[in-house]
């Protein structure tokens, strides 16, 4: 089986593409990066480093990789069975216009076997917004023959992948967490659904989308925007200060009441999963910058994100929501002069005031009851 993967980083080669090469499908990586896709033509495998409880050092291979900007990737669509990528949400619109004159090419060849797409990214329905974009670029022709042969595959995702000076001067050496999720559609694939091991299918996606989002990545910011708070630098550091652990804890299970209300998620079995998370942001072994975390905080206040979505959701069942809220303000209060969406927030903040803000990033109503307790939480941070 062979895999084009877009996105040769620390989150391509550490996550999906180990777990691709390890199933023993032959990986292509994509990416812009030239001496990166060089290393890992000439290398044809590299490390990573997996810590858990312990570490061990694993060794990839059954990979090559071609320059994402080039022909050789339009050539590799037309023969390869599944496309996958780990490039960032805001990435996944560039490449859009390579996979649909891979798709192209593909079908003038004649290739009609089916081939599955599956966006790995850190935002709910990623492939179907990628399918979107790449409709937008296929004729009426290739898009009919896209609806019969081609698979745009939703998935959720869950890894902590940060980045890391590699060991022994080794450029593709790369640090992972032990704890890997990659959760599919069953329902999206076109033909066969491969046999991956460490891709589980389901026929309820959005539970589990929901449930990484409202769990993982709200824990993750909450502790990165309460940590900058106190001047902690990393995401260790702020998890073990006693108050930002049961601060985050508090949120996640605020988080955890609309997925138990929503999807029927048992109460104590998602607890016991706030525990292991909380446990994955103390592992001793992984140096994770509250800046990676936390950067970003427009994107992080949308109304689909990992703040405001929950927050909607408290609203929704009535429920409680006093932690999420401070998140949220937290959140107003990230600085950080090298992200120009950090520089951005705070020069809007200055110009419009609180509550004029919110409205503009997170689609929230500057005059309703909980904007006014997220500006009024606000101005008691310090």
């Amino acid at each position: 089986m062979k895999a084009v993967h877009f996105g040769a980083g620390n989150i391509g080669r550490g996550f999906i593409g180990k777990v691709l090469a390890d199933a023993e499908v032959n990986v292509t990586f994509a990416d812009v990066n030239e001496p990166l896709i060089d290393q890992l033509s000439h290398a044809q495998s590299y490390k990573v480093k997996v810590v858990g409880n312990d570490c061990h050092l694993d060794t990839v291979s059954h990979i090559t990789a071609v320059n994402a900007a080039g022909q050789d990737v339009i050539n590799q669509i037309v023969q390869t069975d599944l496309i996958t990528t780990a490039v960032g949400p805001a990435v996944l619109d560039k490449i859009a216009s390579t996979i649909a004159s891979g798709l192209a090419k593909r079908f003038e060849a004649g290739n009609t076997q089916p081939l599955n797409i599956i966006a790995c990214e850190n935002m709910v329905r990623g492939t179907t917004h990628l399918k979107e974009e790449v409709y937008q670029q296929l004729t009426p022709e290739h898009r009919q023959l896209a609806d019969q042969h081609v698979g745009f595959v939703d998935s959720a995702v869950d890894r902590i992948v940060p980045p890391a000076e590699a060991a022994n001067d080794d450029p593709l050496e790369v640090t992972v967490e032990s704890f890997s999720e990659w959760i599919v559609d069953q329902q999206q694939f076109k033909g066969e659904i491969p046999h991956i091991a460490g891709m589980e299918t389901t026929d309820n996606l959005m539970a589990f989308v929901e449930r990484k989002l409202f769990t993982l990545n709200t824990g993750h910011i909450m502790t990165a925007y309460l940590g900058a708070l106190k001047g902690y630098q990393t995401i260790r550091d702020a998890i073990e200060d006693e108050e930002i652990c049961g601060q985050v804890r508090t949120a996640m299970r605020e988080s955890g009441e609309v997925l138990i209300r929503r999807y029927g998620f048992d109460r104590e079995q998602h607890y016991a999963y706030i525990e292991k998370i909380l446990t994955r942001f103390a592992n001793p072994f992984l140096r994770d910058e509250i800046d990676r975390v936390g950067r970003q905080p427009l994107r992080k206040l949308g109304s689909n994100d990992r703040l405001i979505k929950p927050l909607l959701g408290t609203l929704e069942y009535g429920t409680d929501n006093r932690m999420l809220i401070k998140g949220i303000a937290a959140a107003l209060k990230y600085v950080n002069a090298t992200d120009p969406q950090a520089v951005e927030l705070q020069q809007t903040l200055h110009e419009k005031g609180v509550r004029q803000t919110l409205a503009q990033y997170t689609g929230l109503d500057a005059d309703s009851e909980v904007v006014r307790d997220i500006e009024h939480c606000y101005q008691t941070l310090t």
